[in-house]
This record gives C-alpha cells, structure tokens and sequence, in this order.
C-alpha cells in the first residue's frame, strides 16, 4: 500500500525514462478487485467498465437534481429537503434526524438547508410534540405550491431518464446501491488512515 508521501514513481522498478522514451514489450496492469465474483474470465475490465458507467449516470443524475432546484429557484440540496419534507411530514411533520436519513444527507448539512427554506417561507418549524428538544419540519402552503408547481418537470424527466426499467431491474439496482451505500462508510474510514 501507497503511503501519504509515496509517488507512482517511487513504486517503478528501475531508473524513471526520460522524456517520451519508448519502451520495449507491453505492459499488464494489475486487477483492481480480487473478487471472484467481480472478475470476468480472470478480468477485471467490465467492473471497471461498470464502475465507470456508475460515475457517468450519478453524475447525471445530480445535474439533474441541480435543474430541479434551479427550476425553484433552489440548490439541489434544497431541493432534496423540500421534497423530502414533502413526503414524509404525514399529519404533524417530520424530525431533521428522519429528514436526513432518508434524503441521505448529513444532519449537519439538512439542518443548514431547513434553516434556509425556513427563512424563504417553504418550511415551518415547531417543537416536537413528544420530545421538546427535537424540531418538527413541514412544509407552509408556500412550499406545498412549490413542490406542485416543481413536479411536472421532475416526473417528465424521471420518465425519460427511468424509461424501459423495469421493476425488477429497479429493485435491483435499489439493492445494489444500498449495499454500496453501506460499504462506503467502511470506504471513508478507510481513506481517512491514508
């Protein structure tokens, strides 16, 4: 393993070419996994080409998310909140702790949006009912216009970017992201001792 201070260069054997220098034979990179499951006939390639697909559409998905709030004049941070505020406020709102776990963003970050659609006139505050220390969020009528007026937009573009999916391939690629979802805490932590 690669230290902090360790280079691609360090890690050659011999002496480093000067300038473009050609080389003789070809070269094989290493794999990049070591999963049995993840190797194709002993190769690596088409994980990385999935890996590489996955980049591309989160990518995209995220533009597209940015062109939601933007169309509210919104981030798409913001956006995220509201519509999750929407959905899940039932009859007496909803906890920024809930809020964030289910728009998976980090409590710190939701609590920074609320403040924000609170301060615009979406989104009201008021103390839970149970625990007064918690913060009940729902949306004012205010964001209630918002999120209809949003919508057609949203579901014209789900449509055409969810077209031919099936139900089945959605459920398995909800499976599939959540176990990524899950391996990329230990991932962060990881990076962290880097």
């Amino acid at each position: 393993m690669l230290k902090k201070n360790d280079s691609v260069q360090k890690s050659r054997k011999g002496p480093a070419r000067k300038g473009g220098a050609a080389r003789t034979g070809g070269f094989s990179p290493p794999s990049m996994i070591s999963s049995p499951e993840l190797l194709m006939g002993g190769s690596d390639d088409e994980f990385r080409q999935v890996v590489y697909l996955f980049v591309k559409v989160l990518g995209r998905l995220m533009t597209c998310r940015e062109a939601f709030g933007a169309a509210i004049n919104l981030t798409g941070s913001q956006f995220a909140v509201l519509v999750g505020v929407a959905y899940r406020q039932g009859e007496s709102g909803i906890t920024v702790k809930e809020l964030s776990r289910y728009v998976h963003l980090a409590p710190t970050h939701v609590t920074t949006e609320v403040g924000r659609l609170h301060r615009r006139g979406l989104l009201e505050k008021k103390a839970g009912t149970e625990d007064r220390r918690s913060v009940l969020v729902s949306l004012t009528a205010q964001g209630e216009a918002t999120v209809a007026v949003v919508a057609p937009f949203v579901r014209r573009i789900n449509d055409i970017l969810f077209g031919g999916v099936t139900a089945t391939e959605f459920a398995a690629a909800h499976a599939t992201f959540a176990k990524l979802a899950r391996n990329s805490e230990y991932v962060l932590a990881e990076l962290k001792q880097r």
